[in-house]
C-alpha cells in the first residue's frame, strides 16, 4: 500500500479478527517513569493488548507526591524505545496537543519516522491539549473557538504530508514553505482526532481515520455520530471509534480506589477548556469528584468480572477500539496480568 492511500478496516496490529473489538493499554508518563513503562509495554504485549497508547503530557494531573509520584517523560522518545522493546503491537500517542508545543511538520516526520521504524504499527492520536501542556511552554491560553481552529489547521498540514503533498500554506497559526516528508512510508499511518464535542468530531470526520473519546454513555453516542456525520460531509468512509477509561486493579474493590484516585483530576470538563495549568489547582478540582462518580466514569475493581461487563457496555457504544488508561498505582502489572489472565481472553471473538 503507498503512502498517498487512506488506511481503513484493520488499524491495531495484532487484532485477531477483523470484527474483534481492539484493547489498547494507555501507558500513562505522568504517573509512572519512562522506564517503568518500558515494562508495561512488554507485559502489555504478552497479555494480548493489541496496542500501547502513550499520554503525551509536560505537566501532570497532581502535585507530584500530593498524592502520587509523577514523571511526564517525552513520548515521542519513548515511543522509539517502546516500538524496539515489543514485536507486533500498535504504538503510538493518547494524544499529541498541535495547538502550540509541536509543529505539526515535525509530527508529521515523527509519525512517518515511527512507521518506517516499525512498519504496520504507528499511529497518531492527536487534540487540542490543555491548558496545563501548553502554557509552561509560553502559549497565551485561547479560547475555544481558537483551539479548535488551531487544531484543525495542524491537521491539515499533518494529513497532507502524509498523503505524500507538497505543502505551501500560510494559515491563521501555521505556516508552511513546500514541506514535504523526504521519508515515505509503505503504509500510510493513521490519525485519529480527541473530541469531546460534537463540532470537534466533525473534523474528525473531515480529516482523520478515526475519532477518540471519552467511554461516556451519555456522550459519547452525541460524539459517534457528529464523527460519522462529518464523514459523509467529506465523501469518506467512517473510521475507527475509540472510546477511553481508567483501569485499576487491586486485591480489593477499596484498594483500587485508593491506588487510582489522583485520576479524579481528569474528570471535571473545564480542566480541557480553560486556563487551569498549576498542578496543584488542577488536583483541587480534582478532588471535588466523589469517589462514586470516580467509579462510575471508570473501571475500578478487584473483580475481572466487573471490567468485562463494563467493557462489554462500551462496545454497545459502538467502539472498534477501547483505550484503558492503566491507573493501578500501587500495582500496575497487576492490571496487565489481570487483563491478560482473565478479561481479555473472555472478550475477544464476542464483538
Amino acid at each position: 500500500m503507498g503512502v498517498i492511500e487512506s488506511i481503513r478496516g484493520v488499524m491495531w496490529a495484532r487484532r485477531n479478527q477483523p470484527e474483534d473489538v481492539a484493547y489498547v493499554l494507555g501507558a500513562s508518563h505522568e504517573r509512572f517513569g519512562p522506564d517503568e513503562l518500558l515494562r508495561h509495554a512488554v507485559l502489555a504485549e504478552q497479555a494480548g493488548f493489541d496496542g500501547i497508547a502513550a499520554s503525551d503530557h509536560l505537566t501532570p494531573w497532581w502535585e507530584p507526591g500530593e498524592p502520587a509520584p509523577a514523571h511526564c517523560g517525552n513520548a515521542w522518545v519513548w515511543l522509539g524505545a517502546a516500538g524496539q522493546a515489543t514485536s507486533t503491537i500498535s504504538i503510538g500517542t493518547g494524544v499529541t496537543g498541535l495547538v502550540w508545543r509541536y509543529n505539526p511538520v515535525v509530527v508529521a516526520q515523527q509519525l512517518a519516522t515511527l512507521e518506517v521504524m516499525f512498519p504496520g504499527r504507528a499511529f497518531l492520536g492527536a487534540g487540542s491539549s490543555e491548558a496545563m501542556n501548553e502554557v509552561p511552554a509560553g502559549m497565551d491560553w485561547p479560547d475555544t473557538a481558537e483551539q479548535l481552529r488551531r487544531t484543525e489547521e495542524a491537521l491539515q498540514i499533518i494529513t497532507r504530508l502524509l498523503d505524500g503533498e507538497t505543502v505551501t500554506m500560510d494559515g491563521e497559526f501555521f505556516r508552511t514553505r513546500r514541506a514535504r516528508l523526504y521519508l515515505r512510508p509503505e503504509r500510510r499511518p493513521p490519525v485519529y482526532l480527541s473530541a469531546f464535542h460534537e463540532q470537534v468530531a466533525e473534523v474528525a470526520g473531515r480529516l482523520c481515520d478515526g475519532v477518540w473519546t471519552l467511554a461516556d454513555p451519555t456522550a459519547a453516542p452525541g460524539v459517534i455520530a457528529a464523527y460519522r456525520r462529518g464523514a459523509e460531509q467529506a465523501g469518506r468512509a467512517p473510521g475507527e471509534i475509540i472510546l477511553q477509561g481508567l483501569a485499576a486493579v487491586a486485591a480489593t474493590d477499596e484498594e483500587a480506589l485508593a491506588s487510582s484516585r489522583e485520576w479524579k483530576a481528569t474528570l471535571p470538563g473545564e480542566l480541557y477548556t480553560d486556563d487551569i495549568h498549576e498542578p496543584r489547582e488542577i488536583q483541587a478540582r480534582g478532588d471535588e469528584v466523589s469517589d462514586r462518580q470516580f467509579t462510575t466514569a471508570n473501571l475500578v475493581s478487584a473483580d475481572p468480572d466487573s471490567h468485562v461487563r463494563k467493557l462489554r457496555l462500551m462496545r454497545e457504544l459502538g467502539a472498534t477500539a477501547i483505550v484503558l488508561v492503566n491507573a493501578s498505582g500501587a500495582d500496575p502489572a497487576r492490571m496487565i496480568d489481570l487483563y491478560g489472565a482473565s478479561v481479555l481472553p473472555r472478550l475477544r471473538g464476542e464483538g
